[in-house]
């Protein structure tokens, strides 16, 4: 894997995530992916040559919509999502109103909010648009991700702590042995 090309063409030959890419565009929501572990766990899969898939605790569906921030929309949107396409749960969230949340200054867009996620491997979605093809939208690249890296974003820097909490939690280490951490930008 040498580049985005690649991770696209390695997600559009999944028929399960591309199940999922269809499913979250018949929401027809504006500013609408899939990020986070749906993946970066396929990408460090395939590099660590695994047959099956590593199980993915949810699915991130990420959505900017500043008109409406109640969680009862994010609620019945996973509702549909599950009816749609059962299996792993789901997790909406729109980014409109994660900044409350988080503390931090507000979101423009769904990628604006991806800035203050904790680590830059993470930092990466994708989106099925309406002519069939697939979009990536990465803040800060795709060069961990593909190097196996976990580095922490300016804001991980900043919450070192939530940082660690958030790596001791998620084991990607055990789960794939070649990544490697490297604590500073």
């Amino acid at each position: 894997m040498r580049n985005e090309a690649d991770v696209l063409a390695l997600i559009a030959a999944d028929p399960w995530m591309m199940a999922a890419l269809a499913a979250a565009r018949q929401l027809d929501l504006a500013d609408c992916w899939i990020g986070a572990g749906f993946i970066r766990a396929k990408v460090w899969d395939h590099l660590h040559g695994y047959d099956q898939a590593t199980a993915l605790d949810d699915v991130d569906l990420l959505y900017f919509q500043a008109d409406d921030i109640t969680r009862e929309s994010e609620q019945a949107l996973q509702a549909r999502l599950c009816r749609a396409l059962p299996g792993p749960c789901w997790s909406v969230k729109n980014q409109a109103r994660m900044h409350l949340r988080n503390g931090d200054r507000s979101y423009t867009s769904t990628t604006d909010a991806m800035r203050f996620w904790l680590e830059t491997p993470t930092c990466v979605a994708v989106r099925l648009r309406g002519d069939g093809e697939l979009e990536l939208t990465a803040p800060y690249g795709i060069e961990d991700l593909l190097a196996m890296i976990i580095r922490p974003t300016p804001i991980g820097q900043r919450r070192m702590a939530a940082f660690k909490d958030r790596l001791a939690r998620k084991n990607w280490l055990q789960s794939w042995p070649q990544v490697r951490v490297i604590w500073s930008p």
